[in-house]
């Protein structure tokens, strides 16, 4: 582990500064919180930050407050835990409680941020032993032509980038219109939380549309609005796993029929993946197996899978089928 400085400041715009400025031996600055992920980057030697600024103790950044508008302001570095046992997130997004209560262990859990977990690293083996993003050889050619890609994008993943986006809240956050507010040495910003994500196409590029010393601060969601939700998630294992697909349903119903409906995919493509097909079979149906079959059938149209993760497909469509029928009560 190369040598950093580590500085641990009181106030937003403290933070801003010390991720602006260079750091040790001008390597740069990175943001930590519960560090559950970045330590375990910088100890395998993935990154090498000059830097540390843990935010964790910054006040404005945490917590959860009601909106204005009726809706939850959630602090960055408030703990997935705190999340998951939140009495008003149960009380109005409850199928977000019970997804945050679902994430890795309770160890992590209790250390683990919102931040963190929005902003966390992919699982990509090969960007995990320090080939980047792209995993890419000393040739420049990409490792997963001959490689392993198994747990890889079977959407999104026509250019070089074939990594999974690895936050399994995220779908579920942008299906409800989640809103992220950064701040950053130009100031603050606030924007869709999908739009936090990206596809990078070159070496150097990140995964994340964060600018320099700039940090996520709080997120905005909407008040629930009598929406039915649900996630459903694919994993090996029931608990402390990877999920292999997720799918997050997000229904506004008139009657027995659905008026709108939000549907979003994570693991299965560089960035949370918005299922538009899916959401048109929804629309003007009840819900039943048959319709929640055939979002799930139209989820998966134009999937692109590479040599070794066909049975993406499968998963994906099973997941869209069940967070569906899950989201309208009905028995999954």
């Amino acid at each position: 582990m190369q040598a950093f400085e580590y500085t641990a400041p009181r106030r937003a715009s403290q933070a801003v500064e010390l991720l602006s400025a260079a750091g040790h031996e001008g390597r740069g600055a990175l943001a930590v919180a519960g560090g559950s992920d970045l330590y375990a980057l910088i100890k395998d030697g993935v990154v090498h930050p000059g830097r540390l600024v843990d935010v964790s103790r910054v006040g404005e950044l945490a917590g959860v407050d009601k909106g204005d508008d009726g809706g939850l302001d959630l602090g960055a570095v408030t703990t997935v835990a705190a999340l998951a046992e939140n009495a008003d997130l149960a009380a109005g997004y409850p199928a977000l409680a019970r997804a945050f209560g679902a994430v890795a262990s309770p160890q992590i859990r209790n250390v683990g941020t919102l931040g963190g977990n929005l902003c966390q690293r992919p699982r990509c083996w090969y960007f995990r032993l320090g080939y980047g993003l792209l995993a890419r050889g000393a040739d420049g050619a990409s490792l997963l032509e001959k490689g392993d890609d198994r747990y890889h994008a079977i959407f999104g993943n026509e250019g070089p980038a074939k990594f999974v986006s690895p936050s399994t809240v995220a779908p579920l956050l942008i299906a409800y219109g989640a809103e992220v507010s950064t701040v950053g040495p130009g100031g603050e910003r606030r924007f869709p939380l999908a739009e936090l994500y990206r596809t990078p196409q070159g070496d150097g590029e990140s995964e994340h549309t964060l600018r320099r010393g700039e940090l996520v601060a709080r997120l905005h969601l909407p008040p629930p609005a009598g929406r039915a939700a649900a996630s459903y998630e694919v994993r090996q294992r029931t608990s402390l796993d990877w999920s292999l697909a997720t799918a997050s349903v997000v229904l506004a119903m008139d009657g027995a029929r659905v008026a709108s409906a939000q549907i979003w995919l994570g693991q299965v493509a560089p960035v949370p993946w918005h299922a538009e097909g899916a959401e048109a079979a929804l629309l003007g149906k009840t819900v039943d197996a048959a319709t929640a079959a055939a979002a799930g059938e139209a989820a998966v149209a134009g999937a692109r899978p590479l040599r070794r993760n066909r049975y993406k497909i499968q998963l994906t469509r099973t997941a869209v089928k069940r967070a569906v029928l899950a989201a309208a009560g009905k028995e999954v």
